[in-house]
């Protein structure tokens, strides 16, 4: 069968046509009066739409195709050739990249429908649909380039549009500032995916550079170089993704509108760590200690995120640090390779992350923007749509069976207890108690109890259904996509982890009954047990807690920000002003400074024959006039 084809351009291409021409309209209407709002959000939605039904038919295609050979490509065109560097502005779909299409164009569509409703009456909507479709066009490149570099390019997008949507409303000077420290922090990341891609280049680029190649030639990586591209690549992925210690722009994302963090916590953004990871699995899979790195910092990342999380009074941040464990679920899932459990926690994630964050966007929305939990209450009665597709999501996210959540990652906790990782297991299960405590605490205190601001309680409506709509859609994901990779045990085959086979690189675990049914019951234990406490503590009659010791440690999140703010911020401005005051005088300015004087001397020298006269201005032709015939005379003779 033909693998090169025309058409899987066209997939990240129409989002991004969509936001050229929202943009050009957006700029065109400036200064006059804006378009109706349903023209745009109409024509955002139609790149999206039409990208998912392309993503369909990549995936219907493959699934057609013999395993050995499931593989689609297209070369657009040649980029650049620089010695033996030679990129071309290539397009794969394989397995791998094919599941993320189908998903990343769902929930993108799903959101940029309910962004319809939620951003009506912004007079910037314009922009913010715009900037939405470069969004999930970036995230659509990452996924499809069948290069690093063009992964690179659509990795560069997603920050990009990552600070322009957190500081979208850019009148509050802490909108931006999170966007800024957003933009920074993943500039920091990306520093070691640059260095990971060149150290790549250097040791086996020269036999070609995409991933075929690559992987082809790894064998000829010695163990520290293939360690250092590893640990390299993954520092990328710290940032993209939010792991320790490059997490902390994450929660702080939750200053753009709440579709905004849907979209980078469910399907753009902060998976994209976990897919490259998973991507370049041909090599973590031979280098096991930087799976163990790996491993590590996603599980501790995990449970610091969660203690962060149990303390929350934010809607959105309390959903933004269970991103953030979450995401240390999958690196723990891909450090100890199991990549396709990995992959399908990112799969099942994105349905109930994005519902909730929707979900809560629903809220903030009936409550005219109010975010803080302990300003809620009673809203179940109010908003049952909302309340049903919310707990749905939340018992997915808790890992209650047979929700999406659990099945996921219960094979990421059997799979670290299968190869003998032990402790990442015991730390795991400790977190998916705590998963299920905040997760409900945040439940309990919002939708359940007394009404704790009667006013705004009264005024409180369920959102149109251009909003709840996607909410029961995605509802129904969270209830049932676990079952695409049921395991034997349960009576299914793992249709996921068989389809993922041919991309990954990957040894499943072979373990006895008891050590399954023993990963299972613990997860079972954990949920049960979390759920439990927050009943007891928040579902009637709870009350704002005044924090102290290390409750109040936890709130303020171990004061990490302010940490990285003493030992790298200040300092840095200290030595900036220096330079400034010290420096660029004397070394930067004054050769510069020296210039313009001098042409000021030359200038003021010259300026002493420019008198004015016309009788003047003769004598010196006629001067010059003689002189060049003395020189032309002595020239002949």
């Amino acid at each position: 069968m033909e693998h090169n084809v025309t058409f899987l351009g066209y997939i990240p291409l129409l989002p991004l046509i969509g936001a050229a021409v929202l943009g050009f309209f957006h700029i065109g209407t400036c200064n006059r009066k804006p378009l109706n709002e349903k023209f745009y959000g109409l024509v955002a939605c139609i790149g999206p739409l039409l990208a998912f039904v392309l993503a369909l038919r990549v995936f219907l295609t493959l699934k057609g195709m013999p395993e050995e050979a499931r593989y689609l490509s297209q070369k657009a065109f040649t980029w650049f050739q620089v010695g033996d560097l030679d990129i071309t502005m290539g397009f794969l779909a394989d397995p791998l990249s094919s599941l993320m299409l189908v998903f990343v164009t769902l929930i993108g569509s799903l959101i940029h429908i309910y962004s319809i409703g939620y951003m009506e009456g912004d007079k910037n909507i314009g922009k913010f649909f715009a900037y939405l479709n470069l969004f999930l066009g970036s995230m659509l490149i990452l996924v499809l380039g069948d290069n690093p570099v063009v992964m690179f390019v659509g990795w560069e997008g997603v920050g990009l549009c990552s600070y322009l949507l957190i500081s979208y409303y850019s009148e509050g000077t802490d909108n931006v500032l999170a966007g800024n420290k957003a933009f920074i922090v993943n500039r920091i990341g990306d520093l070691g995916f640059v260095l990971g891609m060149a150290f790549l280049f250097w040791a086996i680029g020269a036999g070609g550079f995409d991933y075929f190649s690559l992987k082809a030639n790894a064998h000829s990586l010695t163990p520290g170089i293939a360690l250092a591209v590893c640990l390299l690549l993954f520092v990328g992925a710290t940032g993209k993704s939010a792991q320790i210690p490059l997490y902390v722009w994450l929660p702080d994302a939750m200053a753009g509108p709440t579709p905004v963090s849907a979209l980078i916590h469910a399907a753009t953004m902060v998976t994209a760590g976990v897919y490259m990871v998973a991507r370049f699995s041909f090599l973590y899979a031979h280098v096991p200690v930087a799976g163990e790195i790996v491993a590590w910092v996603g599980i501790i990342t995990a449970l610091v995120a969660a203690i962060f999380g149990m303390f929350q009074d934010d809607i959105k941040k309390v959903l933004a640090y269970s991103t953030v464990s979450q995401l240390g679920y999958m690196f723990a899932g891909v450090g100890v390779a199991a990549y396709s459990a990995g992959i399908f926690h990112v799969f099942t994630h994105a349905f109930f992350k994005a519902l909730l964050f929707l979900g809560a966007g629903a809220v903030i929305y009936a409550m005219h923007h109010e975010q803080n939990i302990w300003k809620m209450g009673g809203l179940k009665n109010k908003m049952p749509k909302t309340y049903i597709t919310m707990v749905i999501g939340a018992l997915a996210l808790a890992g209650c069976p047979p929700f999406a959540g659990f099945f996921s990652k219960d094979e990421i906790l059997y799979s670290a207890l299968a190869t003998g990782h032990v402790g990442i297991w015991a730390v795991g299960v400790l977190v998916a108690g705590m998963t299920a405590y905040y997760t409900f605490r945040m439940i309990f205190v919002v939708f359940h109890g007394e009404p704790r601001d009667q006013e705004a309680y009264d005024h409180c409506h369920e959102a149109p259904a251009v909003m709840t709509v996607p909410l029961i859609i995605l509802a129904v994901g969270a209830l049932l996509a676990g079952f695409l990779n049921l395991p034997a045990i349960f009576g299914g085959h793992q249709q996921v982890t068989h389809w993922l086979a041919p991309s990954l690189v990957e040894h499943h675990p072979h373990a006895s009954l008891f050590v399954e049914i023993l990963a299972i019951g613990a997860s079972v234990a954990a949920f049960v047990i979390g759920i439990r406490i927050a009943y007891k503590r928040f579902a009637v009659g709870a009350e704002e807690p005044v924090f102290s010791g290390f409750s109040k440690f936890a709130y303020h999140k171990f004061y990490i920000d302010e940490l990285y703010d003493g030992i790298f911020v200040q300092p840095y401005k200290k030595i900036g002003n220096a330079i400034r005051k010290t420096i660029e005088p004397s070394v930067t300015d004054a050769p510069v400074t020296l210039v313009s004087k001098l042409y000021m001397v030359i200038g003021t020298a010259f300026k002493v024959f420019q008198v004015g006269y016309v009788r003047v201005y003769a004598i010196y032709m006629i001067v010059g006039l003689s002189l060049m015939s003395l020189l032309l005379s002595q020239s002949l003779n």
